[in-house]
């Protein structure tokens, strides 16, 4: 494993201030010494203020930093009233104080110095988790930056990198975190078992010190693979029994366990399928054995049929989820969360919001997205994704509730975690901006997502104005530049298979995945309306409507939602081929200009942060030219029609 690790935007450096006198700390009898927003307060003012006596409680200081807990604020939430005398920080709990320390933190730090605040802020999600794809072998499964930090060699480790980690999350708000994939199979089935209770314990205590819920992810058919029983229904009593008695032994090691997550019937996990029962008596039954405990169960929605016929021209993977879910929407018990991901198919660059957002209006949904970047580019390429999460969480359903967006029927949000063992964490620095705005975004959703990447420069780069101006341009366009130069108007599914690296436009087309785009001479793309797939009739209209038509559906989506010939004219006045040549042509030069921009930084940065991410452009680069030349080779020799530009296409 390795040991040496960045500070990522927690890199506390001295103020800009001479500041030379005594600093006091001062907690009421409701805050604990030693809990975290008080280790964390003396951590950065002993950074940030190197020449100040730090003290606790004395009366003759010329700063004062006041702690405490107040019954009028909610469990998370936090008030700070600061100026350049000191702040008055107060929490719902030791949760919201430590919310409230890092908010101040952050806000002097990206200020240069002691400033005037006053602020009150809750979460807007109770649940802001994040999904860890970690073996119990130590390999990641989609890790693009390592190895696990959580476990090695079949066991599961609690260090200096667990705490550094923990003070990461918590930083940006992140209260919950499954650490083992949702895949569950091998040493990881043993989890839950006796050998692994002490050290589950030893981490679910310090991820609760930092206001994180500790979750695992755990095998549905446990009770045969562990227990030794001959089936795993739900409804059999005896399984049932084994539950509640794991929940008890669980629980009596790591009593703040926040529950289990939990991926059933799909790509070949066990489910309640197997036994003739439904998703709501598979997640039921865990609930309840949870439950005495505060317990919760996070039921993933990704379910579909991955052995298709591609001769099938009807079965259609996106229809799947909705409807699983949609008619036991009321049929969840409340400790139930369904987890249900941003699109109907697999983490894609662009694919349309969820039909389930919208339609589970007595079940609890979370949202879960990617951070690591499977499918856009496993962070090898820069792509910001807040841009395009902030979109999704302001997308309408018209499902008829006072707030019909998606944040405002969600109560929770979930991301596939980016990080490892790396040095930097998460591979490239710059992909950390998606770690830091995920989790920004869950607790403050009213943010732009220029203005947290700003923050997020700041705090990891420093003040300089050039380094700011070209990360925050190469960031803010980099989801549209993969966009163009992979899959544009809504494509998905044009790269290699497996591995999901570089483009292959056939990769999938004969696979049983279910990721077709039906490519022909002729046309492209995937009738899924009303008279097609019939997918489209799973949202409310107007979109229902909306995406049922090539006149109506929006230019970005129109391959997704419908097929038409390669001179359908967009609403961008371009044909359809045309805007597939431009497209791929204006992305690559996008990356050539991402790449420039990155080398005009050498000596404004870290000679290490510039090393990796000179290599990692240069990669992109050529990159996106095999995208550029494959995608665009494949249709104008599948269409006949060339290129008005004249550019060469091989």
């Amino acid at each position: 494993m390795n040991t040496a690790f960045s500070p990522l935007w927690l890199g506390y450096e001295p103020l800009d201030t001479r500041f030379t006198g005594r600093a006091a700390i001062r907690c009421t009898s409701r805050v604990d010494r030693q809990c975290a927003a008080v280790s964390e307060l003396i951590t950065a003012l002993s950074a940030m203020l190197p020449a100040a006596e730090l003290t606790f409680g004395a009366d003759s200081a010329s700063m004062i930093f006041e702690l405490d807990i107040a019954d009028f604020l909610s469990e998370e939430e936090y008030t700070v009233s600061a100026d350049e005398r000191g702040a008055s920080i107060l929490g719902g709990s030791e949760a919201g104080l430590l919310y409230g320390v890092f908010a101040y933190l952050a806000a002097i730090r990206a200020a240069g110095g002691f400033v005037r605040i006053s602020r009150r802020l809750r979460p807007a999600l109770p649940l802001r988790m994040l999904d860890h794809w970690d073996n119990a072998d130590g390999t990641i499964e989609r890790g693009y930056s390592g190895s696990s930090f959580f476990f090695e060699n079949g066991h599961l480790i609690v260090n200096e990198r667990t705490e550094m980690y923990a003070r990461l999350l918590a930083s940006v708000g992140i209260n919950a975190c499954a650490i083992n994939n949702v895949n569950v199979r091998g040493e990881a089935i043993k989890l839950i078992t006796e050998d692994n209770l002490r050290d589950l314990g030893k981490l679910s205590a310090l991820l609760k010190r930092w206001g994180i819920a500790l979750y695992i992810c755990v095998d549905f058919s446990a009770p045969m693979s562990l227990g030794k029983m001959r089936t795993a229904d739900p409804l059999d009593i005896n399984v049932s029994y084994w539950w509640q008695s794991k929940a008890r032994e669980l629980y009596s090691s790591a009593p703040a366990l926040g529950g289990f997550l939990v991926k059933a019937d799909s790509e070949g996990q066990p489910g309640p399928y197997a036994y003739g029962r439904d998703h709501a008596d598979g997640a039921n039954m865990l609930a309840r054995a949870l439950k005495p405990f505060g317990g919760k169960v996070i039921w993933r929605a990704f379910v579909y049929n991955c052995s298709q016929d591609w001769r099938d021209t009807r079965t259609d993977r996106a229809c799947a989820g909705y409807r699983t879910f949609a008619p036991l929407d009321g049929h969840f018990d409340g400790n139930v969360i369904l987890q249900v991901k941003n699109g109907p198919m697999d983490f894609q660059v662009r694919e349309p919001v969820h039909p389930l957002f919208g339609a589970m209006k007595h079940t609890a949904v979370a949202a879960e997205f990617q951070l690591a970047q499977e499918y856009t580019g496993q962070q090898l390429h820069v792509c910001c994704l807040l841009p395009m999460i902030k979109q999704i969480l302001a997308h309408r359903t018209y499902n008829g509730s006072q707030n019909d967006t998606v944040l405002g029927t969600i109560s929770g949000a979930a991301a596939v975690a980016n990080t490892g063992d790396d040095f930097c964490w998460t591979g490239s620095e710059l992909a950390a901006a998606n770690l830091y705005g995920f989790g920004r975004l869950c607790f403050e959703p009213t943010l732009a997502a220029e203005d947290i990447l700003d923050e997020w420069i700041s705090l990891t780069f420093g003040h300089n104005e050039l380094v700011r101006e070209t990360l925050l341009y190469i960031l803010l366009g980099s989801h549209k530049a993969y966009e163009d130069y992979t899959a544009p108007l809504g494509l998905g599914w044009l790269c290699k298979p497996n591995h999901h690296y570089g483009p292959d436009p056939w990769g999938y087309e004969f696979d049983r995945w279910g990721t077709y785009n039906r490519a022909d001479r002729d046309a492209v793309g995937i009738d899924r309306s009303m008279d097609g797939t019939g997918y489209a009739a799973q949202y409310y209209p107007p979109l229902c409507d909306m995406y049922s038509s090539p006149e109506t559906c929006p230019d970005e989506l129109l391959l997704f939602f419908c097929r038409v010939p390669y001179t359908h004219v967009l609403h961008s006045g371009k044909t359809v081929i045309q805007h597939i040549y431009d497209s791929h042509f204006e992305g690559c030069e996008q990356a050539e200009e991402f790449a420039r921009l990155w080398d005009k930084l050498e000596g404004s940065i870290d000679r290490r942060v510039f090393d990796n991410g000179k290599k990692r452009f240069r990669e992109q680069l050529r990159s996106a030219r095999e995208w550029r030349d494959v995608i665009n080779t494949f249709f104008r020799r599948l269409s006949g029609i060339e290129d008005e530009k004249g550019r060469k296409i091989y």
